[in-house]
């Protein structure tokens, strides 16, 4: 059964095409995972991915996309394809490239945002089937990324853009990378511009301890120099069990700690979406 706890890879039992139960989309994702060999230039502590290494994807097989996207979407017109998925969401949100590692790292990047917005023609889903790109933001310097992003807000589609935090020390506790808060704002910056972008940010106890004053003040004037940027910010708690070496020190916030930050982001004019 899907459930938000599960989000296998495998759950179409195709390479590409999967589907999981969403809580910040609200229903079912049909997820495209262009990262199949477990591959990322990010390593985050919370990532649910097993053997995840350091790296990109191989070739992406664009026929073998497109044609299991098309299996796949013919199959969600069968009562059957629903199984125990309560009535209340079974109905498909959204298809979102995200996976096993960066989405952006495939050269096929581009051509898998055409793939999929033909897809969408053909089986009368436009306008009714969101599309959306749940990136790092890592790669938006890149022309042939920014295409991809270009393309996909031409189709009306939306990219959560991943800041957990700002400092280089926390990035890289977090995130495994060492980012500058002046490099973060211009990639931001890059994709919003492209496609419409929303801020999402998973807060975690590391630890048991919650993120420091210093971070959140740093992250929520962050916010409100952006708030004209993007559309809004996703903010979301610990939902499944990480996979990395981590994993026994991190911990779950209470929905209201989560609930107080995002009364603290609204006050700084922002739309917050909260997932505990």
């Amino acid at each position: 059964m899907l459930t938000t706890e599960n989000h296998a890879r495998d759950s179409a039992g195709m390479r590409y095409v999967y589907h999981v139960l969403s809580r910040r989309a609200g229903g079912v994702s049909v997820g495209i995972n262009l990262n199949p060999n477990n591959a990322c230039n990010w390593r985050c502590v919370y990532c649910q991915v097993p053997n995840l290494a350091r790296g990109g994807p191989p070739p992406v097989d664009l026929a073998l996309l497109e044609s299991e996207l098309d299996e796949f979407l013919s199959r969600t017109a069968s009562a059957d394809f629903w199984g125990d998925v309560p009535e209340s969401e079974r109905r498909i949100v959204d298809i979102a490239f995200s996976g096993n590692g960066e989405p952006t790292s495939a050269k096929e990047f581009g051509k898998a945002v055409t793939i999929v917005g033909h897809a969408l023609a053909r089986h009368g889903l436009v306008g009714d089937v969101k599309l959306r790109l749940i990136t790092n933001g890592s790669l938006v310097g890149q022309s042939r990324v920014r295409s991809g992003l270009a393309l996909l807000g031409k189709l009306g589609g939306e990219v959560w853009f991943k800041i957990d935090a700002l400092s280089p020390d926390t990035t890289f506790r977090i995130n495994g990378v060492r980012l500058d808060t002046e490099k973060i704002r211009s990639r931001l910056r890059l994709c919003a511009g492209l496609a419409t972008t929303w801020v999402q940010t998973c807060v975690i106890a590391l630890d048991g301890a919650t993120p420091t004053e210093e971070d959140i003040a740093c992250y929520l004037n962050f916010l409100g120099e952006e708030k004209d940027v993007i559309a809004g910010v996703l903010l979301y708690g610990l939902a499944r069990p990480s996979s990395q070496p981590e994993a026994p020190r991190l911990g779950r916030l209470p929905p209201e700690w989560l609930e107080g930050l995002a009364a603290r982001i609204e006050k700084k004019g922002l739309t917050v979406r909260v997932s505990p």
